[in-house]
């Protein structure tokens, strides 16, 4: 019964695609609204944040942004908001944020990368007495404009996760900040978010955020200005926005989920948790949905720099995979996290095909062509899949699934890698 009588289909899926029509223009108009809430004195040095997560038109947001600073009259700089990302060194953000395109040159103004953090003060509510820490350069800054991408979090959930609080409270604290709110664990994120975001927009001069929501394609389908004063309230609101502009499965259960290509550029996790349905977090359950019984991961992205975190949260691997992992910078990320199981390698195979084998044998099917095999490039780009047969049947009556083509029979080349 070998694995390669399983066949395949290729499905491509339609998702909402909202779209800024003039991304330029809009950054414009939205700093200029937060300049005329918060008036800067005359030639004010200006702080943008600088985060390492891969918001698909950052370099045109920066630069937007940037020029309009300076038709104001300001001196605008970016620095890097990254937490712990980047090793928490600065040649490592300058590393990192190069490889993104973030440079002066690129920008047009300053990228200023430093291990650098100072303690403005400590929390006072629910978690009062904690350390409010912000990168130097924020603390000496005339005014904060804060940047970041709003979209749900893979490890926790609630009223703020990816975005601009969780830009001001962890990713401005770089290594030290996050390696503290970190520590008292994901169960308190959310809280942790809520009082040291709230300290650092009364403790320094945040102009605003620029909101950023993406749709499914990845495609900037909203820039929004939110005051300083209004981005708690505000971010909510976006965040159920972003939520609906999710890519997802287009099944609730697989027996083998397999993700060609990980990576950082891709999700914080390497993986989306919320694509493929597991966590891996003490204390934290798992998702209900997707429900995937062995989960696999063929290579590791150029973009991630050898950071494999999220390795973990596969069932097996390939050698080629493990071979590229920078064990420093995972242990790194998933320690200051709190999530060292995602740092584990799991079962570890020659090639595809040998993994794919192993799959084979671990769910020891009555018929191979009753297989739920879905198969992915990545989690973060879902609009093209292929699904076993048996899948198709399930989905095709979907307004959302096209197939694509004539069924075909799962194929590996001389090599052992796997052929689509």
């Amino acid at each position: 019964m070998s694995i390669d009588r399983i066949r395949l289909v290729k499905v491509r899926r339609r998702f909402e695609a909202s779209v800024v029509p003039d991304l330029a223009q809009q950054v414009r108009d939205e700093v200029g609204f937060l300049l005329q809430r918060y008036q800067l004195a005359a030639n004010s040095r200006v702080g943008i944040t600088a985060g390492s997560r891969g918001i698909n038109d950052a370099i045109g947001v920066y630069q937007a942004a940037v020029q309009t600073l300076k038709e104001e009259g300001h001196q605008p700089f970016l620095f890097s908001s990254m937490g712990s990302h980047g090793r928490g060194t600065a040649d490592g953000q300058r590393d990192l944020l190069r490889s993104l395109g973030v440079t002066e040159e690129n920008i047009g103004a300053p990228v200023l990368c430093s291990a650098d953090v100072v303690q403005l003060g400590e929390t006072e509510g629910p978690l009062a007495g904690l350390p409010v820490y912000v990168s130097r350069e924020a603390a000496e800054a005339d005014g904060i404009l804060a940047i970041n991408r709003v979209k749900p979090h893979t490890s926790f959930h609630g009223p703020y996760e990816s975005g601009l609080m969780k830009m001001l409270a962890v990713g401005m604290g770089r290594d030290k900040g996050a390696s503290m709110v970190h520590r008292l664990g994901w169960n308190s994120m959310v809280e942790s978010i809520t009082s040291i975001g709230g300290a650092v927009l009364e403790l320094l001069p945040v102009i605003g955020g620029l909101a950023i929501v993406e749709n499914a394609y990845e495609e900037t389908a909203l820039v929004k200005g939110l005051p300083g004063p209004e981005i708690p309230e505000s971010e909510t609101q976006l965040l159920e926005l972003a939520q609906g502009y999710m890519p997802f499965l287009p099944i609730a259960h697989a027996d083998l989920c397999v993700v060609r290509e990980m990576g950082k550029n891709y999700s914080g996790t390497g993986m989306d948790t919320n694509v493929i349905g597991r966590l891996r977090l003490q204390g934290i359950p798992e998702p209900a949905k997707p429900a995937i019984q062995f989960l696999a991961v063929l290579d590791l992205s150029e973009a991630s720099h050898g950071n494999a975190t999220g390795i973990g949260l596969a069932d097996f691997t390939t050698e080629r995979l493990v071979e590229k992992i920078d064990y420093e910078a995972t242990y790194l990320n998933c320690l200051t996290s709190g999530g060292p199981i995602r740092a584990a390698v799991p079962m570890t195979l020659a090639d595809d095909k040998a993994l794919f084998e192993a799959a084979r044998q671990a769910l020891k099917p009555e018929r191979i062509n009753e297989v739920r095999l879905l198969i992915v490039e990545n989690t973060l780009h879902l609009e093209e899949l292929w699904l076993s047969e048996v899948l198709l049947e399930e989905v095709e009556a979907r307004e959302d699934v096209e197939a694509v083509g004539e069924p075909f029979p799962l194929g590996f080349d001389s090599g052992g890698h796997l052929v689509l």
